[in-house]
């Protein structure tokens, strides 16, 4: 967890280390294959601006150039991940826009990502599909091809909803520190617990994380994002369901490994990491992002620490 003179803030606990700076930069100063699991949003090519800073890639003048600026920090991940272990992406397909790119449609923005990272030497391990409710995208983007009106009309333009990809990307090499499960997996994130006992039960959860397409994550089972918002951009938030880091957190990674996002935003796979007992390196270059990721980290601490406590006893009431 080496500093970077360049990074604008940091603050470095015995657990984590957060960097408010640019990720170009920034993971330049960790070590080679010291990560056990990358995990992040990145932006989303052009479709939204997250700040006014020239290094945000959110800011790229095209779809192209995204890519360009992406390929440093893809880079860097190759280098910094621990062979065999994995990268996990969360992105959507990206509108493309008549004004903009000359048509309506979509861009396979998944597939380009893994184009990009198998140029870097990665592997593509696995992709999950997350349902999302069209309605609930339709309210909110006044998409044309989700509109009743438009199926009225002429369905020739309608089209399925967009749901969240979560793309993995696998370092090569042998994963020379295996992630075991001895017990199975005994605790289930999500909306509809498969039930069972013992080993039955560790496989019913199984069952429910191997799905290619996940419709039992709960989409509002997010950190509070509305502290992190300021009045010099947009712009846009929109922070990863919990439920969908602590699978990725569960699977991919050990106790003690770091976790890292380079795209970070206000710390939910820190959160989630933190209080899985992993470390985390989290880099986040909005300032106001990552003052809200600070206080996330010190949250995720007290919480783990009094959920430890009630584990083994010493909670309210217990001497």
């Amino acid at each position: 967890m080496a500093h970077d003179a360049k990074v604008i803030t940091q603050d470095i606990a015995d657990e984590y280390a957060i960097y408010n700076g640019d990720s170009c930069v920034a993971l330049k100063g960790l070590p080679d294959a010291s990560v056990g699991l990358s995990m992040f949003s990145p932006p989303f090519a052009e479709l939204f601006s997250y700040s006014d800073l020239l290094e945000d890639l959110g800011n790229s003048d095209d779809y192209d150039q995204f890519f360009i600026h992406f390929g440093y920090i893809i880079a860097e991940l190759r280098r910094v991940t621990m062979p065999g272990r994995h990268v996990v992406i969360h992105c959507i397909d990206v509108p493309a826009m008549k004004q903009r790119d000359g048509f309506i449609g979509l861009k396979d923005f998944p597939g380009d990502i893994i184009r990009a990272f198998q140029r870097e030497g990665f592997i593509y391990h696995s992709r999950h599909t997350v349902w999302k409710d069209p309605l609930v995208e339709a309210t909110r983007t006044k998409a044309l091809g989700l509109a009743h009106k438009q199926l009225c009309k002429d369905s020739s333009m309608c089209r399925a909803g967009l749901p969240d990809y979560l793309v993995t990307m696998r370092a090569p090499g042998v994963n020379a520190e295996p992630i075991r499960h001895p017990a199975g997996l005994t605790r289930y994130v999500g909306s509809v617990d498969p039930g069972g006992v013992n080993e039955k039960r560790s496989h019913f959860i199984w069952r429910a994380y191997a799905s290619p397409v996940w419709m039992d994550i709960r989409q509002t089972n997010t950190l509070n994002v509305r502290q992190a918002r300021d009045d010099r951009d947009e712009k846009h938030i929109c922070p990863l369901q919990l439920d969908t880091i602590e699978r990725a957190v569960t699977l991919w990674s050990n106790e003690g490994d770091i976790v890292l996002s380079p795209f970070a935003g206000i710390g939910s796979e820190g959160y989630v990491a933190l209080k899985l007992g992993r470390r985390f390196v989290g880099i986040e270059l909005k300032d106001s992002y990552y003052a809200v990721m600070k206080a996330n980290m010190a949250r995720a601490l007290v919480e783990r620490g009094e959920e430890q406590g009630l584990l083994f006893g010493h909670g309210k009431g217990e001497a």
